[in-house]
């Protein structure tokens, strides 16, 4: 790596835990891997964890990674593991409701896993393994080091912030809280959240390594995550800038533009990270996969130049279908709801402020919000645009609104026993889940007036909320007095084509396209049928000359090719812009697939 503002380096004087977060896609996996399998080559114990839910662990060392810690084949002394929520939060509710059975009456062990069922369950079970992993001996005696590699930026600040949550929660709460189980274990609980809120601000135990690529929405999210992180006491930080691009052929205009628009974002580097000890990496023309590559990332031996081709053609550029062939057919309908999907850093946030706007602009009545917890829809559009309505799912704002409303409604006609039960419960941080829920359902049922273009989380994040609205759909289905099929819920909407059309967006590499595949399983055993694959921001569907970038292009090809043959009902190819598709004029480009400003025609 070419450090600089670094003095020891990161694996010069490590902590025992090190934590590597960031914007999605910005390459935290690989740095992850690279520095664990750097610590067990040293001959430190390492165990390595995945805390997203969307996990490709696995793929990247090229070792099967399960629940349960395992030798990384060729890593001596590495060993790995992936936090699975869903298996977490089955061996929790057994724990909780296991102990109980045959000694309280059936319908009381029913309500207690109806307590136990939601996605908020899944939250607390994995965070329970999260913490398990940072103080319980007997889980992490035998390790050198405990290195994290964290979901994207939102999920992750989620995670770091329940240890405080549930500690004030349980601070005020005399009855019990449902979501954590029977009280009797709340006190346990309660020394385990202490224990970690310690260990992560502990300075000389803890170290979280913020990644960014050098990209003006990638820097502002790793400053807002610093001063988060910062204000939870965490300021044990690092900064690693990912991808750092240099252009080695004068004569390529994307090259020139992306090298200048690059070093542009590092001149206006925020205060806060500046500060901060940094490594900067640079773009390479491979996919860092596989244990070769990933020592050599950590070792820094090798770099843009040295794994260059001696081609300098991309050689000729595919004819790909373009995104507007999609507006055409959304503009046609002009009502429904649009789900953009894909891991995070693919540029969903994009893809969906650029769909919006084309949309608006052709006089459909158009809404677009965003679930992301770290959401960037107002930097994309940078300013309003005629007739678009923009919002977003603020899960503190909805959090406030349902307790209100419960406090109004519900609440109206209780004694101050029953008043006080009920407060206490919507103190709880499972409120959150329930509230963002209600906004979401609110987002499908105004699709059937207008379009609405949803911006998801990333994909882990996204699918929990997926899990709440089947099961929200179940229990309707379960208790209504009506007649089934005269019972309309959001999850059917979503099963609907006619509704709700689902663009799940990627880029042309190996870990998202896997990723994606993966997350559209997911929404097939839940009926709902993707409408379409984006692959964005492809250099193959440009003419660039550059070494390193034509290098990276010829690595596309076969990927977009898997995605047309095998994966996509219908397929569009988003080139690689020469500018961010920051304001409206750039959004419409690139809706358009009209070339953006320095970009190769």
């Amino acid at each position: 790596m070419n450090a600089s503002n670094e003095s020891p380096t990161l694996l010069d004087d490590p902590t025992r835990f090190l934590f590597f977060t960031g914007k999605g896609g910005v390459g935290k996996t690989s740095h992850a891997c690279a520095t664990a399998i750097r610590l067990a080559d040293a001959g430190r114990s390492v165990l390595l964890v995945s805390t997203d839910p969307a996990s490709n662990l696995a793929e990247v060392l090229g070792t099967e990674i399960g629940e349960a810690p395992t030798d990384v084949g060729g890593v001596p002394g590495l060993q790995a593991l992936n936090i699975d929520p869903e298996a977490a939060a089955d061996a929790y509710r057994e724990r909780a409701v296991g102990p109980v059975r045959g000694v309280l009456p059936d319908a009381a062990i029913r309500q207690m896993e109806e307590q136990l069922s939601g996605a908020c369950t899944v939250e607390i079970a994995a965070f329970d393994e999260f913490a398990a992993l940072l103080v319980d001996p007997e889980r992490i005696g035998g390790f050198d080091h405990v290195v994290f590699d964290t979901a994207p930026t939102g999920h992750t600040l989620r995670l770091l912030r329940l240890p405080a949550a549930w500690s004030g929660f349980m601070e005020q709460n005399e009855r019990g809280a449902s979501c954590l189980g029977p009280v009797s274990g709340q006190e346990a609980q309660r020394e385990r959240y202490e224990a970690t809120v310690s260990a992560l601000t502990d300075a000389e135990a803890t170290t979280v390594v913020l990644v960014s690529r050098p990209e003006a929405t990638s820097l502002g999210e790793a400053e807002r995550t610093r001063r988060e992180l910062a204000g939870l006491g965490i300021r044990n930080q690092r900064l690693v800038l990912n991808g750092v691009f240099r252009a080695t052929d004068p004569g390529d205009p994307l090259a020139r533009a992306l090298e200048a628009r690059g070093e542009k974002s590092l001149e206006s580097l925020p205060e806060g990270l500046a500060d901060l000890p940094r490594s900067e990496v640079p773009l390479l023309p491979n996919n860092l996969v596989g244990l070769d590559a990933l020592r050599a990332l950590a070792d820094g031996s090798v770099t843009d130049a040295d794994a260059a081709p001696t081609e300098a053609s991309a050689g000729d550029r595919p004819d790909y279908p373009a995104l507007s062939d999609l507006v055409d057919d959304i503009a046609t309908a002009g009502h429904g709801l649009v789900m953009v999907m894909g891991k995070g850093g693919v540029g969903k946030t994009s893809i969906a402020a650029a769909l919006a706007v084309e949309l608006a602009g052709r006089g459909v009545p158009v809404h677009l919000s965003t679930t992301d917890p770290a959401a960037h829809v107002s930097e994309a559009l940078g300013g309003e645009v005629p007739g678009l309505k923009v919002s977003r799912i603020d899960p503190e704002a909805e959090t406030r609104a349902y307790t209100e409303r419960v406090l109004t409604t519900t609440g109206k006609d209780l004694e101050a026993d029953g008043r006080a039960l009920l407060e206490e419960d919507l103190r709880s941080p499972c409120t959150e889940e329930v509230a963002v829920f209600h906004a979401f359902s609110r987002l499908v049922n105004e699709a059937r007036r207008g379009v609405v273009v949803l911006d998801t989380a990333p994909t882990g994040h996204t699918l929990l909320l997926l899990d709440t609205t089947g099961a929200y759909h179940r229990e309707v289905l379960r208790t209504s007095q009506v007649d089934p099929e005269r019972v309309t819920t959001p999850m059917m909407r979503l099963q609907d084509p006619g509704h709700t059309r689902i663009l799940m967006v990627t880029l042309p590499e190996t870990t998202p396209v896997t990723e994606a595949s993966q997350l559209q399983d997911d929404l097939r055993r839940a009926g709902i049928e993707p409408y379409a694959w984006v692959v964005n921001r492809s250099l193959a569907a440009t003419d660039t000359t550059d070494p390193v970038l034509a290098a990276r292009a010829r690595t596309e090809l076969p990927l977009i090719e898997r995605v047309r043959d095998e994966l996509a009902r219908r397929l569009a190819v988003v080139p690689m812009l020469a500018q961010e598709p920051v304001g409206a004029d750039r959004l419409r480009d690139l809706a358009r697939g009209a070339p953006a400003s320095g970009q190769p025609a």
